[in-house]
C-alpha cells in the first residue's frame, strides 16, 4: 500500500464521527463474507500467491483438488506442496499463464491452472502476487480421449472390413484347391494320397484357422451387440487354448490351466469372449522366451461376476508402454497391429465388464477379464397417475437392463420407500 495513501487516511481521521467508522467497518465485515461465501460455492479452486509463491489465501475447493491441509497450507510456498510445478518457470514469464497438471494425490487427476499476476499492490506499484484458479478437466479429458478412440475404431473398422475382404478371395480360392488337390490324389494315386494326406489335413486345417481368425476380428472390431446366451467360462476357455495348443507347444511354452470347478454359466457371446481370451494369451506367449516361457491361467467368481486371470513370467511392461497399452496400432512387437487389447477391452465393457492389467518392476504381466454375471442396469420410476399430485405413495420401481433384448424387463413390487 503506497504511504501517500496513509498520510491522506491520518489527516482526515479527526474529521470522521465513531459512528461513521462503525458504519464503514461493518459494511467492509459483510462484503468480506459475502465474498468468503461466493468463493467457498465455487467449485473450481482459487488461491493467493505472494510474490515468492507463498499461499496467503485459498478457498475449500483448491484444498480438496491439490488435497491440502487449510490450516499447513496458509504461508506454504505452492511447490512445495503442489509436487511437479515449476513456479519459477510460470511466475517468471511475467504474463498470464494457463497449463494442465496430472495430479496423484488425493487421487489421479488432471487439473488445468490459470495463473494470472496481481498489478499494483507492491511498493512501487509492481506485481505483489498472483491469482491461481484451478479446475478439474478429468472428465472433459476422458471425453475427449473416448471420441478420438471412437472415431479411430470407426477408421479401423472401415479398414479391417476391406483387409479382410481382400484375404478372403485368396484364402477361398486357396481352401477350393486343396479340396480338389485331394480329390485327385484320391482318385488317380491312393498310395501317394494317403502319404500326403496329413498335409493336406493341416493345410486345410490352417486355412479354416485364417479364416477363422478374420472372422473373429471382424466380430470384435465392429460395433456389434453381444449375443448372450448362457456360457461356461472355464468351457470357453479351454476351446480358446485348444485352438492355441499347437503354436503353444511348437515354442516350448509351458501353460496350466486351474478351472473353478463351480464356476456358473452366465449370459456371454462366446464367440466374443473367445476372441478376447485368444488375444490375451497370444499376446502372453509372444511375450515370454521360447523353451522357458510360462503362462498361468485360473478362473474364479464371486457374487457378482466371473474372472479369468492370464499371468505370464516375461519381461513386464514399462511404465511408458502402459500408458500406451489402449492406443490403436501403438505395439512394441515388430510384427504386431497394436489392436489385439483394445479389441480385447471392447469387448469386455459389451459384456458390462473391464479389463486390468498388472506389470511389476521383476518382470512379469498379469491381465484380469472380469465379467458380471448381470449386466449393468438402470432405475427409473413409474410415471404417476393421472390426476395425481401426491408423490409419496403408489410409486414402483421399473428395472430396466440396458441393451437387453424385447421383453427383458424386470418390475419389483411397488413399495412406499422407492427412490
Amino acid at each position: 500500500m503506497k504511504s501517500g495513501f496513509l498520510d491522506k487516511l491520518i489527516e482526515r481521521l479527526d474529521r470522521v464521527t465513531p459512528d461513521e467508522v462503525q458504519a464503514h467497518f461493518s459494511r467492509l465485515a459483510r462484503e468480506k463474507v459475502l465474498l468468503e461465501r461466493v468463493f467457498a460455492a465455487l467449485q473450481e479452486g482459487v488461491l493467493i500467491l505472494d510474490a515468492d509463491g507463498r499461499i496467503t489465501w485459498l478457498n475449500d475447493a483448491a484444498t480438496q483438488l491439490f488435497g491440502l491441509d487449510p490450516d499447513s497450507a496458509l504461508g506454504a510456498l505452492l511447490p512445495a506442496k503442489v509436487r511437479g510445478l515449476d513456479w519459477e518457470r510460470l511466475a517468471g514469464s511475467g504474463g498470464v499463464v494457463s497449463h494442465d497438471l496430472e495430479v496423484f494425490y488425493p487421487e489421479e487427476r488432471f487439473l488445468n491452472f490459470y495463473l494470472a499476476p496481481i498489478e499494483g499492490v507492491g511498493e512501487g506499484g509492481e506485481t505483489g502476487g498472483h491469482v491461481m484458479l484451478v479446475r478439474d478437466v478429468t472428465r472433459t479429458r476422458q471425453l475427449t480421449e473416448k471420441m478420438i478412440e471412437s472415431e479411430r475404431l470407426s477408421a479401423l473398422t472401415l479398414l479391417a472390413a476391406g483387409v479382410a475382404h481382400e484375404l478372403g478371395n485368396p484364402l477361398n480360392s486357396l481352401a477350393i484347391h486343396l479340396q480338389l488337390l485331394d480329390r485327385k490324389l484320391r482318385d488317380r494315386d491312393p498310395a501317394l494320397h494317403k502319404e500326403l494326406a496329413d498335409l493336406l489335413r493341416t493345410s486345410q486345417g490352417e486355412v479354416e484357422r485364417l479364416d477363422f481368425i478374420i472372422e473373429q476380428f471382424l466380430g470384435a472390431v465392429r460395433p456389434t451387440e453381444p449375443a448372450l446366451v448362457p456360457c461356461n467360462l472355464n468351457t470357453l476357455v479351454r476351446e480358446s487354448l485348444e485352438f492355441l495348443g499347437t503354436e503353444l507347444a511348437d515354442r516350448g511354452i509351458s501353460l496350466s490351466f486351474q478351472p473353478q470347478p463351480q464356476l456358473p454359466d452366465m449370459p456371454m457371446d462366446g464367440g466374443q469372449i473367445k476372441q478376447a481370451i485368444y488375444n490375451v494369451v497370444r499376446n502372453a506367449a509372444q511375450a515370454v522366451a521360447p523353451g522357458t516361457g510360462e503362462i498361468h491361467i485360473h478362473t474364479a467368481f464371486d457374487d457378482f461376476a466371473a474372472s479369468l486371470t492370464i499371468a505370464d513370467n516375461g519381461p513386464g511392461i514399462t511404465p511408458t508402454q502402459m500408458a500406451r497399452l489402449f492406443t490403436p496400432y501403438h505395439t512394441t512387437k515388430s510384427s504386431g497391429h497394436g489392436l489385439g487389447l483394445l479389441i480385447v477391452r471392447r469387448i469386455a465393457r459389451e459384456h458390462g465388464g473391464d479389463i486390468s492389467i498388472e506389470s511389476g518392476g521383476e518382470g512379469g504381466t498379469t491381465v484380469v477379464l472380469r465379467l458380471p454375471f448381470i449386466r449393468p442396469r438402470m432405475r427409473l420410476l413409474a410415471e404417476p397417475a393421472a390426476g395425481s399430485r401426491d408423490h409419496s405413495h403408489g410409486e414402483q420401481d421399473t428395472v430396466i437392463e440396458l441393451n437387453s433384448p424385447p421383453g427383458q424387463t424386470e418390475t419389483s413390487k411397488p413399495g412406499p420407500h422407492a427412490r
